[in-house]
């Protein structure tokens, strides 16, 4: 049928619209021949059949227009018809978008069900009291006590090895790299062959990303990023599976070298976080993987989740303190951004283990530089502030440059939000994500040599670095080309540059064009698939635009060079620190932490206003960086303060329901058959209802479904009537730590499914237990504060009616935008 036919028997259509509709056959004949015609028109395009949806807006639309317009001709309707059609497509196109915007229910607004929580209660039961009578003594506490103190500072110990060992390789190889850059950037610039300079940039940083995005892909694709996310959903009690593993540090050590030398805008101080973190845990688990399925347990006395938490928390801030050279913003940083538990012990602890860090990297590093004896590498990136002053008139001028932080902070973060959607989208293969890292580092590449062939900017300023590799390109005489010192340097040389070479070395004109590239490439490289962190490309960013605003105010306020290059130095450490707050959203650790760079204490205060501002502005458009991979991770994360307006949320409107139980005394089958069934990780056992037994009676205690596999794994049950003799003991639970038992691995007989188990010697008795009339607020700070797992609700007769557990509680998410405090109630989803 032609176009001209299927218009013609769209009109014969709505003629007969035209009189009232008396029954519903006439009304199908209609909505008939408008799908008829709608097919026909869209098949002419090869395009889909149209949805019912469709069919009725284009009725609707054809029957309000056949009504007001009696008189229409065929053209008329021709092209109204045309516009239904497209008017619909295009609300289909505008739907499809949205799925990337933060209306999309499908990421920010949702909570994933695989994530689980971790144990942080200790586990009491009759076999631990046991126990506990047999051994517990001054000795043992005291062999305990100093154990901790030893762990901790082993953790310093071996974060600032690993700091040392990464900074060496990176600039020493960096150098290398960067000196035969320069040496064909210089070549080819006489010889008219600068396409082979771009071409050697660009393969090597292709190759270099490839194999660094493939080994964090294919091995542990849990170290890609910084990390910081995922300690952070961690130590606020979230299991995060292949997070501290052997494969994980050894992705993020080898990812991160590669990735940098790959020429990616990254940094290595944020991966040192994860880094030390999976140190911690590794040294409090003690023990040893020889092979695949062998281990060498060398001692198991801080098996356990708090425990484990604890040096986590000591190696995360041991990490942020040996890559800056700032022990107390370390332990703050760990405060502030990752633990969700504290206490003053902990923090003796956590201060010893980031001062011992801070010190053997200062240590090392100045070994490494000759000069063992005079200190004087506290750090992988000092700021060295010499004696920078400011004057209180400059105050407005440090409240702009916050507004600016906080607004580009917020644009790189919702950027990277619709990147990070995109990726999850339609990057689902290995082979995707790996390629796509070639693709931005191919990308950084072509950018930096562009940069640096179209910008006509020379300078015979020294650089900073005596060390630098710079490129005269098509300068003359003893000028070099200004950029060279940042795009042909370490992400670390890269700040240096910007901080600290003299007034005159970079033009405005390059400073715009770096800054925006930069921003962009920043912005694309991070969520890739590979080991990368945040922290040195937005001081890069922050110093490059901030040394811009530095040049503004010599413009207005002119001197001599040495008081040139003080403005420009404040200035661009100005708009370091703030640009980190305005993406991270972090103040106090990030305000010591500059302090400690710098030795500028007279500076604290500017900074401080400077960050507050940032992290203001940023948050009233968007979230922080950290919170929003959170959120997309769909990770149920507990906030430091109950959600508010929830006062008259109850906890019998949000416990799960009915509650799988367990008597006392329960057959192996009937354990098996819910474990096979059910994902609850916690049940209450109770004593027998005499009036039910389907019901459950008095509550007794909480048995987890660890210690349960752990039983029917060692087949600590007997038949029915027989006295159950079990031999287990607490080092068979713990020698299970962190393995995770599977009920599939678990083989019972058919006629071991009726014999019984009794759970009274491991189950943990008097559980936290609230009633159903407990407000949101109570139950959020009771959870919280003591680190829950399951929370029981039970009912006058103490009999449980409900169960609590993070995510009933995270369901409730507040969110402040624009000025505005919104209430959300998340979904969970099974991905």
């Amino acid at each position: 049928m032609s176009t001209q036919n299927t218009f013609e028997d769209s009109i014969d259509v709505i003629e007969e619209e035209r009189e009232p509709l008396t029954n519903g056959d006439r009304l199908q004949h209609v909505k008939f021949r408008v799908r008829k015609c709608a097919e026909e028109e869209i098949i002419q395009g090869d395009q889909q059949r149209p949805s019912d949806e469709q069919v009725e807006s284009l009725l609707q639309f054809e029957i309000e227009d056949g009504r007001n317009n009696q008189h229409t001709n065929t053209n008329t309707l021709t092209q109204n018809s045309i516009t239904a059609m497209l008017s619909i497509k295009f609300r289909d196109i505008q739907k499809k978008l949205q799925q990337y915007g933060v209306k999309s229910p499908k990421f920010r607004k949702r909570l994933v069900s695989k994530w689980e929580s971790l144990n942080y209660d200790i586990v009491e039961n009759e076999l631990s009291w046991k126990e506990y009578d047999e051994s517990q003594s001054k000795r043992q506490l005291t062999l305990r006590w100093l154990g901790r103190w030893v762990i901790v500072f082993s953790i310093g110990i071996f974060t600032a090895l690993l700091a040392a060992v990464l900074h060496v390789i990176v600039e020493n190889v960096c150098h290398v790299k960067f000196s035969v850059l320069s040496h064909f950037l210089d070549k080819c610039a006489k010889e008219g062959c600068m396409y082979q300079a771009a071409l050697i940039w660009i393969t090597t940083n292709l190759v270099v990303t490839l194999l660094g995005s493939a080994l964090v892909v294919y091995l542990q694709p849990m170290a890609s990023g910084g990390g910081i996310p995922f300690i952070k959903a961690y130590l606020n009690g979230i299991k995060i599976p292949g997070l501290l593993t052997l494969e994980a540090f050894i992705a993020k050590v080898g990812g991160v070298i590669l990735a940098i030398l790959g020429g990616l805008a990254i940094g290595k101080e944020g991966p040192m976080a994860h880094a030390g973190g999976i140190i911690g845990a590794g040294l409090g688990k003690g023990r040893l993987r020889l092979c695949r399925n062998k281990q060498l347990s060398l001692y198991d006395s801080f098996r356990n989740d708090h425990e484990i938490r604890d040096f986590v928390a000591a190696g995360a801030a041991s990490g942020v303190a040996a890559a800056f050279g700032a022990p107390v913003g370390g332990t703050l940083f760990s405060v502030e951004e990752a633990a969700s538990f504290w206490s003053q012990e902990m923090t003796w602890r956590i201060f010893f283990s980031a001062m011992v860090g801070s010190f053997f990297t200062n240590f090392l590093l100045s070994s490494f530089h000759g000069n063992p004896h005079k200190l004087s590498a506290p750090g992988l990136v000092r700021l060295n502030g010499t004696d920078l002053s400011f004057d209180v008139r400059e105050v407005p001028a440090f409240l702009i440059m916050g507004v600016v932080a906080g607004l580009i902070g917020a644009a790189f973060v919702v950027i990277s939000y619709k990147l990070t959607v995109f990726r999850r989208k339609y990057f689902t293969r290995k082979w995707m994500k790996v390629l796509e890292a070639g693709v931005v580092a191919s990308c950084s590449g072509i950018a930096a040599f562009l940069m640096m062939y179209l910008i006509d900017d020379c300078t015979d300023k020294q650089p900073y670095n005596s060390h630098a590799a710079i490129s005269k390109m098509y300068c003359e005489g003893n000028k070099h080309h200004s950029l060279s010192t940042m795009l042909l340097a370490s992400p670390e040389g890269s700040l240096k540059g910007l901080l600290h070479d003299p007034y005159g070395t970079f033009q405005p004109e390059g400073l715009v064009v770096f800054s925006v590239v930069y921003f962009f490439l920043a912005v694309w490289a991070c969520g890739l698939s590979v080991s990368a962190g945040i922290f040195i490309p937005s001081l890069i960013l922050g110093a490059a635009w901030g040394r811009l605003f530095g040049l503004g105010v010599l413009y207005l306020y002119p001197g001599d060079s040495e008081y040139a290059d003080d403005v420009l130095r404040k200035y661009a450490l100005i708009g370091a620190a703030s640009q980190l707050s305005g993406m991270m959203r972090t103040t106090i650790s990030l305000t010591v932490m500059v302090v400690e760079c710098t030795g500028e204490i007279s500076l604290g205060l500017p900074i401080m206003i400077n960050l507050v501002i940032s992290k203001w502005v940023g948050d009233f458009v968007s979230t922080g960086l950290v919170d929003m991979n959170i959120e997309v991770s769909g990770i149920p994360l507990l906030a430091w303060e109950p959600p508010p307006l929830c006062e008259d949320i109850k906890a019998s409107d949000i416990m799960s329901q009915p509650v799988t139980f367990f008597n006392t005394k329960e057959k192996v089958g009937h354990i098996m058959e819910h474990l096979k069934t059910d994902t609850y990780n916690g049940f209450p056992v109770t004593s027998p209802n005499p009036d039910n037994p389907n019901e459950p009676g008095k509550l007794l205690g909480l048995i987890l479904r660890s210690q349960l596999l752990v039983l029917l794994k060692h087949k600590a049950f007997a038949p029915q009537g027989s006295h159950q003799n079990s031999t287990l003991r607490l080092k068979d639970f713990t020698k299970y730590y962190l393995q995770y038992l599977k009920i599939d691995e678990i083989e019972i007989s058919k006629a071991e499914n009726d014999y019984i188990v009794d759970l009274k010697p491991y189950l943990l008795p008097n559980p936290y237990t609230v009633i159903p009339t407990f407000s949101l607020p109570r139950l959020f700070r009771l959870f919280r504060g003591l680190g829950l797992r399951h929370l029981v609700v039970v009912n006058d007769n103490h009999q449980p009616v409900g169960m609590i557990t993070r995510k009933d509680l995270a369901k409730f998410r507040a969110e402040s935008k624009r000025g505005l405090v919104k209430i959300e109630h998340l979904k969970i989803e099974s991905v």
